[in-house]
C-alpha cells in the first residue's frame, strides 16, 4: 500500500480554470422542439469558457452561419462601418446559449479549419486592415451593442487558428492558405488595431497547432514589430499528461525570450491521441472510454502546478473528439465527470498540493470555507497493463466522506460513506472524496 499526504493546514492557490472547452451546451434557444438536450449537464459542469472555434459546423447551436468572419461577413467588398454588411444572429445564438449555461465566450476570430478539395475561408483576406476593422466591429457587436448588439464584455479574443498547420510549400493548406509572412502581417495589423481600440480587451493568438520552431519564428517577429500579445494559445494532441506539461514549460521559455513573459499561457485544443493514421481509430475508441475520462482528469490535475493558465478541451460540440457527452442521446459519457468533478472545486478556497507523489496517480485537494475537503484522485497510464494500486489517504485528521467512483462499473454515483480513506484503485479509475 502506497501512503499520499495531505497537510490540509498549508497555504495554497485558487484553482485554475481547468475545464474550458470548446463548444457548448446542445441547445437552442429559439425553439420549443427539444426533445434531446444536454444544457442541464453542460451547466451543472461549471464550465467556464467555450472557444467557439470549429462551432460553425455543428447545426444544433449557432448553426453552420456562425463564428467564422466570412459567415458573419459575408461580402468582403461591403462596408465595414455599415450594421447591414454583417450577418450576426447565429453567432448570436451561440453566444447567448453558452451564457445561459453559465459560459463565457473565448471568440476566436478567424476560419474553421477546410479538409475539402477547395478552399473558401481560409484563403487570406484582400485587404488586412480592413479584416480588422471588420474585426473591431464583431467585437463592439457583442461588448458595446452596436448593431442591435450586445454589452457582453467578452474578454478574450484570439486572432486565427492553427497557421503553422501545414508549410507554406504545402499544396492543401487547411487553415492558413498564405505564407507565414503573410500571416505575421495579418497579426500584427490586426493586434495593434484591436488593443488600439480596445486596451482593457485581452488579444493573442496565434492558436499553436504544433510547430514549436514557427512559434519562435513567430514570437520573434511580433518583438520586433512591438505587437501586443496577452495570451498566448497552443495545442497539443499527446497519450500522457507530461507531454502537455513539457511543452508548456518550452512555450513558458519562448514566452520570457521575447518579452512576452507575462502573457497567459493557454492550451486550448487538447485531447487524448495516439496516432493520426494506423493509430487514430484506437484513439477515438479511447476517448469515448474511461481511458479517455482518466487522461482528462489527469491532465486537469497535472496542469494545475504547471506554466499553463487555463486548459480548452477539444471537445464538446457534438464530434469524433467529444470524450464528455454521446453523439446520438447527449447523455454524459465517463469523461463528463472529469469536467463536473472539477467544477465542484470551484466551492473551495484552495488547492491544496500533495506532500509526495505516487507513480500515475493523478490527485487534487482543496479545502473549502468551513475547512472541510475535497479530494480527487485518478490512476492513469497509456500503458494499459498496470496493475491495481492500493492508495490510503493520509489528512491529518479523522472524518466522514462520500465517497464517488467512475470505472468500468460506476459512473459518477454514490458508491459509499466511510471514515477509511483506502481504495484499490484499478487503471483508469478515478474517485471523488468529499467530506461530509
Amino acid at each position: 500500500m502506497e501512503i499520499l499526504k495531505f497537510d490540509l493546514n498549508s497555504s495554497g492557490n485558487k484553482f485554475k480554470l481547468l475545464n474550458a472547452t470548446n463548444g457548448g451546451p446542445w441547445h437552442k434557444r429559439h425553439a420549443n422542439d427539444q426533445f434531446r438536450s444536454n444544457f442541464s449537464d453542460y451547466r451543472a459542469a461549471r464550465i467556464p469558457y467555450s472557444r467557439n472555434h470549429d462551432s460553425g459546423v455543428c447545426g444544433i447551436y449557432g448553426g453552420p452561419y456562425s463564428h467564422d468572419i466570412s459567415y458573419i461577413f459575408p461580402d468582403f467588398d461591403a462596408d465595414p462601418y455599415d450594421p447591414a454588411s454583417y450577418d450576426f444572429p447565429c453567432t448570436d445564438e451561440s453566444v447567448l446559449v453558452c451564457l445561459d449555461a453559465g459560459t463565457e465566450t473565448f471568440f476566436r476570430l478567424g476560419q474553421t479549419i477546410e479538409h475539402q478539395i477547395k478552399k473558401h475561408g481560409t484563403i487570406p483576406p484582400k485587404d488586412f486592415k480592413k479584416w480588422a476593422v471588420i474585426c473591431e466591429h464583431i467585437i463592439r457587436h457583442y461588448n458595446e451593442g452596436w448593431a442591435d448588439g450586445y454589452k457582453l464584455n467578452i474578454q478574450y479574443w484570439e486572432i486565427w487558428n492553427e497557421a503553422d498547420l501545414d508549410p507554406d510549400d504545402s499544396s492543401n493548406k487547411r487553415t492558413w492558405g498564405g505564407t507565414k509572412a503573410q500571416f505575421f502581417d495579418l497579426f500584427e495589423i490586426t493586434a495593434k488595431h484591436l488593443k488600439e481600440r480596445f486596451p482593457n480587451l485581452k488579444i493573442g493568438g496565434p492558436a499553436l497547432a504544433w510547430n514549436e520552431e514557427w512559434a519562435e519564428d513567430f514570437l520573434r517577429e511580433m518583438k520586433k514589430r512591438n505587437v501586443p500579445l496577452d495570451f498566448f494559445s497552443w495545442h497539443i494532441y499527446c497519450t500522457e499528461p507530461e507531454h502537455m506539461i513539457k511543452k508548456s514549460e518550452r512555450i513558458k521559455t519562448l514566452l520570457g525570450k521575447y518579452g512576452y513573459e507575462n502573457a497567459e499561457s493557454i492550451l486550448n485544443e487538447w485531447n487524448y491521441v495516439k496516432g493520426w493514421t494506423e493509430e487514430y481509430v484506437y484513439s477515438l475508441k479511447a476517448i469515448h472510454g474511461i481511458k479517455g475520462a482518466s487522461f482528462i482528469m489527469a491532465c486537469m490535475c497535472a496542469s494545475q502546478h504547471s506554466f499553463i493558465d487555463m486548459l480548452m478541451y477539444y471537445d464538446t460540440r457534438p464530434s469524433a473528439f467529444n470524450g464528455v457527452f454521446d453523439f446520438y442521446t447527449y447523455e454524459k459519457l465517463k469523461g463528463y465527470y472529469a469536467f463536473y468533478w472539477y467544477g465542484l472545486l470551484y466551492d473551495c478556497e484552495k488547492e491544496i498540493a500533495s506532500q509526495n507523489e505516487i507513480g500515475n496517480i493523478y490527485s487534487l485537494c482543496g479545502v473549502d470555507k468551513n475547512g472541510k475537503a475535497t479530494i480527487i484522485l485518478t490512476y492513469y497510464s497509456d500503458n494499459d497493463c498496470l496493475p491495481n494500486k492500493e492508495i490510503s489517504l493520509d489528512l491529518g485528521k479523522k472524518g466522514l466522506y462520500d465517497i464517488y467512483k467512475v470505472d468500468n462499473e460506476h459512473n459518477g454515483e454514490l458508491t459509499e460513506v466511510t471514515d477509511n480513506l483506502t481504495f484499490e484503485l484499478e487503471l483508469f479509475s478515478m474517485v471523488l472524496i468529499k467530506e461530509k
